[in-house]
């Protein structure tokens, strides 16, 4: 079963207001993560990943540096590549009407998801990402995730037109993902020429949907949902990330737990190369679609709470 750990990299200022004012602390928090403890943004994702052998996808937002100036940008794809991990293209509108001179016709108020602009606009926000990511990597972009899993059947038109072969953004359980669309679960599908590979979404030990996210699933829930997806003929399974999912919420300071699970999970991956192969999306998909979703027992789930209770504590 192939693998795809995936992160989606972003800079956020905490508002809108004072944007150059709160740019620079935002960028050294999301980018690196610095702390007494270490560097625990990107540096301690690229170490674990370095120290475990494995190859993650990086869905790079290049719409900030727009804003505030392509080095920025390039300052996170070197360090990416630096470490031998794939580079993709990741997009939050939100930062359209920020940018001068403006992208679209209309940038007279702020829309947060892909799914409030149409196919040409899409096309066109799409078009100018992939230009600056293609900049910055010296590379073809192939694969796309859309900022918050917002994304329609424009979405994927305007994918096509962009020559963009793989997408990674539909999530079933996220109200603003496949808007309008048949729903297509966790197991890849083709929308026109695009290759689609959902973000796995798994069933808990209480019955409840989950997607399968580092820092919201417990170790043994993404273990045991890895295993049975495995067992059930799965052909892809999607594991989300962000940057900075190993700090504590608006600090740079490592969260040990989310830091002790990903560790496990890259350790768990590396251990079994005979069920698991943790690579690139592909731009293909010849591919049966699962036979059921993957499920975990209640105690995987019950520790998961007791993590989180933990965690609010401390």
């Amino acid at each position: 079963m192939k693998v795809h750990l995936s992160f989606d990299v972003e800079v956020w200022c905490n508002g809108w207001s004072s944007l150059d004012e709160h740019f620079p602390a935002a960028y050294e928090r999301y980018v690196y993560g610095r702390s007494k403890a270490g560097d625990y943004a990107l540096p301690k994702t690229l170490e674990i990943l370095r120290r475990h052998g494995l190859t993650g996808v990086f869905f790079v937002e290049p719409l900030f540096s727009a804003r505030f100036g392509r080095a920025y940008l390039r300052g996170i794809t070197d360090l990416l590549l630096a470490a031998g991990q794939d580079v993709q293209l990741h997009l939050h509108p939100e930062w359209t009407d920020e940018i001068r001179p403006a992208l679209l016709d209309d940038v007279s108020r702020k829309r947060q998801h892909l799914i409030a602009y149409g196919l040409d606009e899409q096309r066109r926000l799409i078009e100018f990402g992939k230009g600056e990511v293609e900049w910055a990597i010296e590379r073809p972009v192939t694969a796309f995730r859309a900022g918050s899993y917002a994304c329609n059947a424009d979405t994927y038109a305007a994918l096509a037109q962009v020559g963009i072969a793989a997408d990674s953004s539909y999530n079933e359980v996220a109200e603003v993902s496949g808007a309008g669309m048949a729903a297509a679960g966790s197991g890849p599908f083709l929308a026109g020429p695009v290759a689609v590979f959902p973000v796995t979404v798994f069933q808990d030990g209480l019955g409840r949907l989950r997607p399968a996210q580092v820092g919201a699933c417990g170790f043994g829930e993404l273990r045991n949902a890895l295993l049975d997806a495995q067992r059930a003929g799965q052909s892809h399974f999607v594991i989300v990330s962000h940057n900075f999912e190993m700090l504590r919420p608006g600090r740079s300071d490592p969260d040990g737990f989310v830091v002790r699970r990903f560790e496990a999970l890259c350790a768990f991956l590396s251990s079994r190369p005979d069920l698991f192969d943790v690579s690139a999306y592909p731009t293909r998909l010849d591919v049966s679609p699962p036979t059921r979703r993957p499920a975990v027992g209640p105690l995987q789930t019950a520790v998961r709470y007791v993590e989180q209770a933990l965690r609010r504590a401390g």
